[in-house]
């Protein structure tokens, strides 16, 4: 059977289809090689830069070697706009493309280069613009910059306009670092963790970009930095003076830490009788009626800021004036090597709130303050006073300083007062007393005071308690060899000994009489007082 020659036509036309449709990628890759080809033949290269200061000028430069003239250059951006077009007709020139920085001027710039018949494209540079910073200013969170110790602050280098920026920070016009305690750097912003009293000062920041060694920067006004402290508890005191016949008191309020303005008031028996505000101090005082020997109640301070409110501890406003007995107490003072070196002579009054005390040496008034020149008044001893001259000290012992002392005082809010005296005390110093130990007794002689230490102690009781236990058991070893010697002169010899029946409760009876005649040291108890 033969073949239909139509059906033969029509297939010969399909697989000639068929092959040209394979051939078809074949010669798109070919065609794409030679453009390949033709383009890579012109290697060009583009210089200029990537950052660019805003309203600055700027180079771009295009070249490309041993390219037969003429070549012609134009320079895009982006791929879409052109910039300005060169040509080079004597060959090997580089072509040279100025340019003014605008806002519009970043991109991706590239140089298209065509020579011969061919054409190629160069690298491609990106370029940033850069705005330098200006109205550089410092601004807080909290607003205003004002803080309690502990807190936590913030500030920020803001600026106007600006681009590719970096901060410096300066503290009292110092640089500030990163390494400095509970602060870092985030941005533009300074960040103090926990501040404290020693972060309170006045603070600047510098906003400044780089381009190609050119360093634009703004710099800001300082900021000042105040940092509170929290008050601490008020503490109360109070004096009194004379005023004609009239007694007026002065109660004193103070904080011994805290950071002004504070709001102090006075209350007597809960009921407020002033009120003040301290702008810069933390002391205030208020004047209040008093009368001596009369309770004038009892007087509290209190203090308010904008975050806390404390009080004091109550005192009582009584004035006891000054009257009963005084008496005069003398306690020496000696070195490590026992030596005597000083007299302390104290000035005990039975009552008195405010009392002024004087001294007298052999009936000779001691002046009111230190007096050390003992070559101008060798009669006046070298003295110091303490305790509001209630104590009197004599540093430098000898025997001028031998004599009679006593003490008087008064009211010191009444000079006209009457005084109360005491009895004179001799003090006595004596070449033998300078060189003697310290007495064991009030009494003036001294005696050897003999200085056991608790090793001594310990090694001495330790031999007592041996030798009695060295005793105990010799009398116990003695006692038992007599018991076996009296045993066997008792029974005869080579003969068992007799039984005797011995009734049970006299056995018991016996074991009772004889048990302490044996010598247990276990159950012995030795007392030895040391």
């Amino acid at each position: 059977m033969q073949p239909d020659k139509s059906m033969t036509k029509i297939h010969g036309i399909v697989m000639k289809n068929h092959r040209t449709f394979n051939l078809m990628p074949l010669l798109a890759l070919a065609s794409w090689l030679v453009k390949i080809s033709e383009s890579s033949s012109l290697h060009s290269e583009l210089t200029g830069p990537d950052m660019a200061y805003l309203n600055s000028r700027v180079v771009f430069r295009c070249f490309t070697p041993s390219s037969s003239p003429p070549v012609t250059y134009e320079l895009m951006r982006n791929s879409t706009f052109l910039i300005d077009t060169h040509v080079d007709q004597e060959g090997d020139q580089a072509a040279v493309f100025p340019l003014k920085v605008t806002a519009v001027s970043h991109g991706l710039y590239q140089c298209k280069v065509t020579a011969g018949g061919s054409s190629g494209f160069s690298n491609s540079i990106k370029l940033s613009i850069v705005t330098p910073a200006s109205n550089t200013r410092v601004t807080s969170e909290p607003f205003p910059p004002v803080a309690y110790e502990g807190s936590r602050i913030i500030l920020s280098c803001d600026v106007d306009r600006g681009s590719h920026l970096s901060y410096t920070w300066f503290f009292n016009r110092k640089e500030v670092a990163s390494s400095m305690s509970d602060l870092h750097f985030s941005g533009n912003k300074l960040v103090i963790e926990r501040v404290t009293p020693e972060h309170a000062g006045y603070y600047y920041c510098i906003a400044w970009s780089m381009v190609q060694d050119i360093r634009r920067f703004s710099t800001s006004t300082e900021v000042q930095l105040i940092i509170k402290v929290y008050v601490s508890k008020p503490k109360i005191s109070f004096s009194i003076f004379k005023d004609g016949d009239n007694y007026h008191g002065n109660v004193t309020c103070w904080l011994s830490r805290g950071s002004p303005p504070v709001d102090f008031s006075l209350s007597i028996d809960d009921k407020e009788v002033g009120s003040v505000i301290a702008s810069e101090s933390l002391t205030v005082w208020f004047q209040v009626a008093m009368v001596p020997g009369l309770d004038m109640g009892e007087a509290r301070c209190r203090v308010k800021t904008e975050m806390q409110e404390l009080m004091s501890e109550p005192v009582t406003l009584e004035v006891v004036p000054v009257g009963g007995d005084l008496k005069v107490e003398v306690e020496y003072l000696y070195t490590a090597e026992a030596k005597l070196a000083a007299a302390r002579l104290s000035c005990l009054i039975t009552r008195g709130t405010f009392p002024h005390i004087s001294w007298f040496f052999s009936n000779s008034a001691l002046p009111s303050g230190s007096h050390l020149d003992s070559h101008i008044q060798p009669i006046i001893p070298q003295f110091g006073l303490t305790d509001h001259r209630q104590t009197l000290i004599l540093p430098k012992l000898s025997q001028e300083d031998s004599g009679y002392y006593r003490c008087r005082a008064r009211d010191s809010y009444d000079h006209s007062g009457p005084w109360v005296e005491s009895a004179d005390v001799l003090v006595q110093i004596t070449d033998r007393i300078l060189n003697s130990l310290p007495p064991v007794t009030s009494s003036t002689e001294t005696s050897p005071k003999l200085h056991v230490t608790p090793i001594e102690v310990i090694t001495v009781i330790f031999c007592c308690f041996f030798l009695v236990m060295l005793a105990v058991s010799s009398v116990c070893v003695i006692k038992m060899f007599d018991r076996e010697q009296a045993l066997v002169n008792t029974s005869p010899a080579n003969s068992p000994a007799p039984h005797l029946f011995v009734p049970e409760s006299q056995s018991a009876h016996m074991v009772d009489e004889t048990s302490p005649a044996d010598c247990d040291v276990q159950n012995q108890t030795i007392e030895i007082t040391v």
